[in-house]
């Protein structure tokens, strides 16, 4: 079976590097964080100004001026640290964060994302930070559903939305399969209620199983 969007964050959080200092984007790859292990030692940062940010804030523990960037509730934890929007990019573009996890409308063969425009007459602009964490995170993972509503894949040749990044993404999560982008190409990780070669038929671009 294909994974829902909370095993997917599931399978992110898992592979997040012990002691990594991590950014979580607007929209589904703020889940992570409720799926990061108590012992994981991964600090989250929020582009609005805080450091060591906790899950997601239910019932009691909501406080409404204790958010993320995408205005959810969240929880603090010990050590917690607070600062300028301005104190927030200059992490963002300095290179001081291991991982940034952002949702994609596109990402090419090559690692170029696109997040931000699908260049529709009527669609709303959306940038954000995000072409700030493209380009000063070490490490972009992209987590999305595979194909659009429409069966469109996401994963293409060359992006024709509008780029966030150019080959910037080193990783793809997706409900049916797991991508790493390298030097040699695109390599299938782990597939998810699809094989290889269905994948291979459905996709226009060259995988090699890893």
């Amino acid at each position: 079976m294909s994974l829902d969007k909370n095993q997917i964050a599931a399978q992110i959080a898992r592979d997040i590097p012990h002691g990594s200092y991590v950014n979580l984007g607007i929209g589904q790859p703020t889940l992570v964080a409720d799926h990061l292990a108590a012992d994981a030692g991964v600090v989250l940062h929020t582009e609005n100004g805080m450091l060591n940010m906790g899950p997601a804030a239910v019932g009691s523990e909501i406080d409404p001026d204790l958010i993320n960037a995408g205005k959810i509730p969240v929880t603090e934890l010990p050590g917690s640290a607070y600062f300028h929007h301005a104190d927030s990019f200059a992490m963002m573009r300095g290179g001081h964060l291991d991982v940034c996890v952002l949702g994609a409308f596109q990402v090419s063969a090559g690692g170029d994302l696109a997040n931000w425009h699908t260049g529709e007459p009527d669609a709303i602009p959306a940038v954000g930070g995000a072409m700030d964490l493209a380009i000063g995170a070490k490490s972009i993972y992209v987590m999305m559903t595979l194909f659009t509503k429409d069966g469109t894949p996401k994963l293409v040749p060359s992006c024709t939305y509008p780029l966030t990044g150019v080959g910037c993404v080193d990783r793809i999560y997706t409900d049916q399969a797991t991508f790493l982008i390298t030097k040699d190409g695109v390599v299938v990780r782990e597939t998810f209620g699809i094989s290889f070669d269905e994948l291979s038929e459905k996709l226009a671009v060259p995988l090699s199983e890893g």
